[in-house]
């Protein structure tokens, strides 16, 4: 069993364990123009966790991708360019200054890794509950000799303003309990395009339906999605 997954597993770390130049340049790219850091417009309708939400797992996935690269320290370009992005955004955004940004949500991030600056943005919730938060920075860049190989990292959601306020709802929006409420996440639409003539599950219908790559649903429906289970009933 082990010699089946052997070559698999050892060519992808042999990709990770050196960073390429040209991947640090391409995703620079993603958020530059002419040569310089810029704001991204495609965002600035979206609400400010969303904003920073998004770009802090984009370079997280970067970053935990190539986690075992020897030269991880080229990611600094990248974090550098996405934090102008960023501010810059928030800025164009609010209509004010990067420097203002800075003043409104910046903040110092304490990791155990230690102490960084970085961003914050906090949503406040009703009923004495803990706010959702959004934070940019805090992801150190340190080589790692040992690390779990993940080819599938955590997805980047962005559905505007309105996942906040259907996570802010805590309620399942499949059976509508409120006990932790959490996103359901799809990479394309496309995706609930399925083969064959077998109904749609009633989720993959909504879904469709919406035009929505997300939903907030409880984590006992959550489950039942990823096992194939109808979500929304009572399981034993």
């Amino acid at each position: 069993m082990a010699g089946h997954f052997a070559p698999k597993r050892l060519d992808t770390l042999a990709r990770r364990t050196h960073l390429p130049a040209d991947f640090v340049l391409n995703k620079c790219a993603t958020y530059m123009k002419c040569g310089k850091p810029v704001h991204l417009a495609e965002r600035i309708h979206d609400d400010a966790f969303s904003i920073v939400a998004q770009y802090q797992q984009e370079f997280r996935g970067a970053a935990e991708y190539f986690q075992l690269a020897t030269n991880l320290h080229r990611l600094n370009r990248l974090k550098w360019v996405m934090e102008q992005s960023v501010t810059k955004t928030l800025a164009r955004k609010f209509q004010i200054s990067v420097h203002q940004v800075y003043r409104r949500y910046g903040t110092t991030l304490q990791t155990r890794h230690g102490r960084y600056k970085g961003l914050e943005v906090k949503v406040q919730r009703d009923g004495g509950k803990e706010p959702l938060v959004a934070q940019w920075g805090g992801i150190p860049l340190r080589h790692r000799r040992t690390a779990i190989l993940n080819d599938q990292p955590a997805p980047v959601w962005n559905d505007r303003t309105e996942l906040v306020e259907r996570l802010l709802a805590d309620e399942c929006e499949l059976c509508g309990t409120h006990e932790a409420v959490q996103v359901h996440h799809l990479r394309h639409l496309k995706d609930l395009k399925r083969s064959g003539r077998a109904p749609k599950p009633a989720w993959v219908q909504r879904m469709a339906a919406r035009q929505r790559k997300t939903l907030a649903v409880c984590h006992p429906c959550h489950t039942a999605i990823h096992l194939g289970q109808p979500p929304g009933k009572t399981r034993t």
